[in-house]
Parts: structure tokens; sequence; C-alpha cells
């Protein structure tokens, strides 16, 4: 069913499909089609569909490794306010990949994954502040 409703470009089914190709659920797994159905849906603005994209980047999974992707689609799933997003996003600014290295916008983006009680957010402020 959501292979139907993918192809009739529903968003939510596209990045449920991309689910299942990564998982193995349903179908063999395939981090290639996984892929292909994260971008139809992160295309469309569905922010999991834009971290997982930016996930797939950061590993290389069904994509070659790309740390300006990586950052590119994180960034727009952080914009959204989907705090992992957010919180792996402030990590980029930490590490200096894909993005030049900010304290000031590892910062911004680590508050906003903590202020909605991202836990390892959390954690890592504590440990800069400290």
């Amino acid at each position: 069913w959501y292979k139907k409703a993918a192809e009739q470009g529903n968003a939510t089914a596209q990045y449920n499909l991309g689910v299942c190709y990564w998982n193995g659920h349903g179908v063999q797994q395939d981090y290639i089609q996984a892929v292909n159905w994260y971008r139809k849906a992160a295309e469309q603005g569905l922010a999991e569909a834009q971290y997982m994209l930016g996930v797939c980047y950061w590993n290389g999974y069904g994509v070659q490794q790309d740390y300006e992707q990586t950052a590119y689609w994180y960034r727009k799933a952080a914009e959204q306010g989907l705090a992992e997003a957010q919180y792996h996003l402030g990590t980029l600014y930490d590490m200096g990949l894909g993005v030049k290295p900010d304290l000031n916008q590892e910062l911004y983006w680590l508050e906003k994954a903590a202020n909605q009680g991202y836990k390892a957010a959390i954690m890592l402020l504590k440990i800069i502040k400290n």
C-alpha cells in the first residue's frame, strides 16, 4: 500500500517506503531504493525524509558520502523543527564537516534541540559550557 500511495506522490508514503527499504521490512534491504524514496519525500518538504537523506549522505548509504549534502538536508529538517536534525547539524558545525566550523551556529542548533528535550543535545551543551 505504501508503494501505491508513494507512486501517486504521497510524501508520507514515500518516506515510509524508504524506511521499508532502509530496514528490509517487506522488501529486500536496498539503500539505493531507500534514498530514492527519501529524496522524493524530502523534495516535497517532509522533515523526517530530509533528515534521513542527510543520514544517507553522512554514512554513504545508497549515495556517495558527502558532508555538504549531509549539512544541506540536516538544515532543511532542522529549520522545520526536527530536534534530531538540529542536534546533528550542530555537531557538523563543531566538526567543520560540510560547513565551516562555527561555535555560534553549533550552540544555536544544539540549544534548539535541547529546548525540545533532545537528551544528546542537553548533554553536549553541558560539556561545552563547562
